[in-house]
């Protein structure tokens, strides 16, 4: 008996020092939000992992342009000791890629994207199709929220459309259409006109965000604040149904694929002396795009992943670095935004 006693409670290796203490928030305390997000890291599970990419993040957006004040000394010092290196702010100066499937800009992640991009504080964007024509399309009529188990063949005879559990009237695609072939047809006439006779799809989407001027919208601020917007699957959705229905009634018009990724790629190779970030909502071809370009430059410094995906499978969408959540994106990103990006801004 004092065998199976020694065996089962083995003594301990200790911890204390070694490994943080699982404790979480203190509501006796009072209702204080940023506390209750610094103190995700200590609580367990997803909530540790989104907690450690508050920090990561926080790292990212200190060394973005070099900031200086009170909050950033804390976390330079931070740093410092965490890292027990002292390193030059130029030298550890960082660009920051945003990567988002289409799903988000339909939700209302939508408006902490138009945030970030509007005050200058992520350099590069990549999305799909659906993350640009989502953007322009809310501008031009409202989606609504419904519900995930509504019927499909129900809502087909309405003339209604699902996303998860948003409804998006047909009659908005009908607009969007309205509006963009008049812009296309506009694209052709400047080819056959101009010396340059093909469009990189970034200097297409800069145009739709010139061109709808509206400032709920994410592409609006790129164009405004010259803010790259790659989308490597530009002939997916509705934007390639456009696409499509034009070149029926006007041919010609060219968008070369091959400008952009030479433009993507070098926006990590040719950071030169700065870091890289990888801020990355979800998986599929955005994650893919800002992660091969980082590879070019034999990978990024930081990188945080909000996704739900696995990793069984194989497939990029789940693969993790250290600094990943499980965690539907429309419940971690905004948290993960008020706790760093907007700390800037206070």
């Amino acid at each position: 008996m004092e065998s199976v006693h020694s065996t089962v409670f083995k003594e301990s290796e200790t911890l204390e020092g070694k490994c943080q203490k699982i404790q979480g928030y203190d509501f006796n305390k009072g209702v204080n939000y940023s506390q209750l997000l610094k103190s995700m890291v200590s609580i367990g599970f997803q909530a540790s992992n989104l907690g450690d990419a508050i920090e990561v993040v926080n790292e990212m957006v200190f060394f973005f342009n070099g900031l200086v004040g009170d909050f950033q000394m804390k976390l330079w010092w931070k740093v410092v000791v965490k890292k027990r290196e002292i390193r030059s702010l130029e030298s550890t100066k960082c660009k920051i890629f945003l990567g988002f499937t289409s799903n988000l800009i339909s939700f209302g992640v939508r408006d902490t994207v138009s945030y970030l991009v509007q005050h200058r504080m992520v350099e590069v964007v990549v999305t799909t199709a659906g993350g640009i024509e989502e953007d322009l399309i809310k501008c031009l009529a409202h989606t609504y929220k419904g519900d995930f188990n509504l019927d499909g063949a129900h809502l087909r005879s309405k003339g209604l459309n699902r996303i998860g559990n948003l409804l998006v009237p047909n009659d908005n695609y009908c607009k969007f259409e309205d509006w963009i072939i008049p812009i296309f047809d506009q694209m052709l006439e400047e080819q056959k006109t101009e010396v340059k006779t093909t469009l990189d799809p970034s200097k297409v989407i800069a145009r739709l965000g010139k061109e709808i001027n509206d400032e709920s919208s994410y592409l609006y601020w790129v164009y405004k604040n010259g803010i790259l917007v790659f989308c490597p699957g530009m002939i997916d959705g509705s934007l390639g149904d456009m696409l499509y229905f034009h070149s029926f009634r006007n041919l010609g018009l060219v968008i070369d694929i091959v400008q952009d990724i030479r433009a993507m790629n070098g926006e990590a190779v040719h950071a030169n002396h700065r870091k890289t970030g990888m801020i990355i909502l979800g998986g599929g071809l955005p994650k893919h795009q800002i992660c091969n370009a980082n590879m070019m430059r034999n990978g990024a410094d930081y990188a945080v992943f909000i996704n739900t995906a696995q990793e069984f499978d194989g497939s990029d969408s789940g693969a993790q670095p250290d600094e990943a959540v499980h965690c539907d994106a429309t419940i971690a990103f905004p948290l993960l935004v008020a706790e760093t990006f907007a700390q800037k801004c206070i």
